[in-house]
């Protein structure tokens, strides 16, 4: 579920509270990307890169393409990362990137758990030269306003893991930074004075996630997996069944709330190489508006400690 959040075309006070964060198909093999608490406890050094295109049937539809990056130091209590996505839709860019720190609490000898911290920017552009005006005042009062906007953000999470089971919770946008907090003010075509507020922050958004892996003998791996994403005002619910068969190949399909339904499949190339790929349509007629969504991604895990990893097939 993705929405324009900028309406320039309002009366008097705008607000927006919609989810603003970029979704994914594939969050339980690229968690790096909705919780820092992730870092570091896949025991390896771990990259993915992640290109989604949404609602591909119209110009300007929703295009995200992230990168993130993170393991754990020698001892394996603490985990670094860094992450990088970049997000468009329609006159609206948004470019971010961030360093965090996790420490690793081993909870039982299977157990672990984990707290995560993430600081960076974010940098908003809105090109206003692509909207279309409702009345013509409108487009010399946007005309002053700044369209390029660097601001701080702050992201925390917890990370519980053991060889078949995780769970994690985080919430991003911790410090709520406006992007644009201005009064509008033009003189409209009938020749009356027109003002109101143009608000738009970076509202906190919560993700939680759980997942079990079920063995099903010694080539199927049954694992059912719920992920919530909640924002101001906006919120969905994806439910997730994934098979991996021959420790090689996950099959899987997922339904979201919001209306939409999916399938992915990933490949284990390697012990270090994976590739992931996922489709997603919205139901009914909307989909022959919006079109469809398509989802690649690309990840590399390397086992630089020469320690057992804690079954990165398995979950």
């Amino acid at each position: 579920m993705r929405k324009i959040l900028l309406i320039l075309t309002c009366t008097f006070t705008l607000s927006i509270l919609a989810q603003q964060d970029p979704q994914y198909s594939q969050y339980q093999f690229n968690q790096m990307v909705i919780n820092p608490a992730y870092a570091g406890t896949k025991d390896a050094l771990s990259a993915v890169i992640d290109i989604r295109k949404q609602w591909g049937g119209f110009e300007g539809a929703p295009s995200t393409q992230s990168f993130s990056f993170h393991g754990p130091l020698k001892k394996k209590r603490i985990g670094l990362g860094l992450s990088a996505y970049n997000d468009a839709i329609g006159p609206k860019r948004v470019t971010a990137a961030y360093a965090n720190v996790s420490y690793i609490l081993p909870v039982t000898s299977k157990l672990k758990l984990s707290f995560g911290l993430r600081a960076g920017v974010v940098n908003f552009v809105y090109d206003f030269n692509k909207m279309n005006y409702k009345d013509p005042g409108e487009t010399s009062a946007y005309a002053n306003l700044s369209g390029n906007k660097l601001k701080p953000d702050f992201d925390a999470g917890l990370f519980l893991k053991s060889n078949s089971f995780y769970a994690g919770i985080s919430a991003t946008h911790l410090n709520s930074a406006y992007i644009y907090n201005d009064n509008i003010s033009y003189i409209n075509a009938s020749g009356s004075q027109v003002e109101y507020d143009l608000t738009y922050r970076l509202n906190s958004h919560v993700f939680g996630i759980v997942s079990k892996g079920f063995a099903a003998g010694e080539n199927l791996v049954i694992n059912p997996t719920v992920i919530v994403r909640l924002a101001s005002g906006a919120g969905n619910i994806d439910v997730n069944l994934n098979f991996l068969l021959k420790k090689r190949v996950w099959l899987g399909a997922f339904v979201r709330s919001s209306g939409s339904v999916g399938a992915l499949v990933q490949v284990i190339v390697t012990e270090n190489i994976k590739i992931g790929y996922s489709y997603d349509s919205t139901l009914g007629n909307v989909q022959k508006r919006l079109g469809n969504g398509h989802e690649i991604m690309l990840g590399f895990d390397l086992n630089t400690f020469k320690s057992k990893m804690l079954s990165p097939r398995y979950l």
